[in-house]
């Protein structure tokens, strides 16, 4: 049986193909819409109810990273399935994040054996910023300005994290920022 928190987690798994699915078929964009703000939800309060319950384990998290990252790459797919013309301009930002994620999944797949749970201050600023533009767009069923600085934060955002596996010698869950990270291996060499 699952957990509250691997239940929400599983939601929101389920939340990027059915968008991706609607979106072939036609459905509205305000309900792809909310379908966005549903599986945010699910992302908020997945954490909060790990932590209040003491089931917030590394696995967890983990799972938490991958189902963020199906989730955001099913949203943006099905956002040019709705709206065409959303990335219109935008595919030197989009090619360099799909670069620098790859690149940095790679480089965490070899070096830890998997992906990096690091749930970054940046990351979760980065959510945010998506999730505007997500909504928005699916709303509007129109380009929107948002996209442009979300895809360049994502790419800072994936440098940042790209930095801290170079730094951290092992894998780890929550570590804030690139300035934790450096801290994390600076202790780590004292010892």
């Amino acid at each position: 049986m699952l957990s509250a928190p691997q239940l929400l987690v599983a939601f929101r798994a389920a939340c990027g193909p059915a968008l991706f699915v609607l979106a072939c078929f036609g459905f509205s964009g305000r309900l792809l819409a909310a379908i966005v703000v549903a599986a945010v939800l699910s992302d908020v309060f997945d954490g909060v109810v790990a932590r209040r319950t003491g089931t917030a384990t590394a696995a967890l998290r983990h799972a938490d990273t991958v189902v963020d990252t199906v989730f955001f790459i099913a949203a943006g797919i099905s956002l040019r399935v709705a709206v065409p013309h959303a990335y219109e301009g935008l595919w030197l930002p989009l090619v360099a994040l799909i670069v620098v994620h790859v690149s940095r999944s790679t480089y965490e797949l070899t070096k830890y054996g998997r992906l990096a749970a690091y749930h970054m201050w940046s990351s979760k600023a980065l959510g945010v910023l998506l999730v505007a533009a997500l909504v928005t767009a699916f709303a509007t069923g129109q380009r929107t300005w948002l996209l442009l600085p979300g895809l360049w934060f994502g790419v800072l955002n994936e440098l940042e994290g790209f930095c801290a596996s170079v730094v951290l010698s092992e894998w780890r869950a929550d570590v804030p920022s690139i300035f934790h990270a450096l801290v994390l291996h600076a202790d780590r060499r004292a010892v």
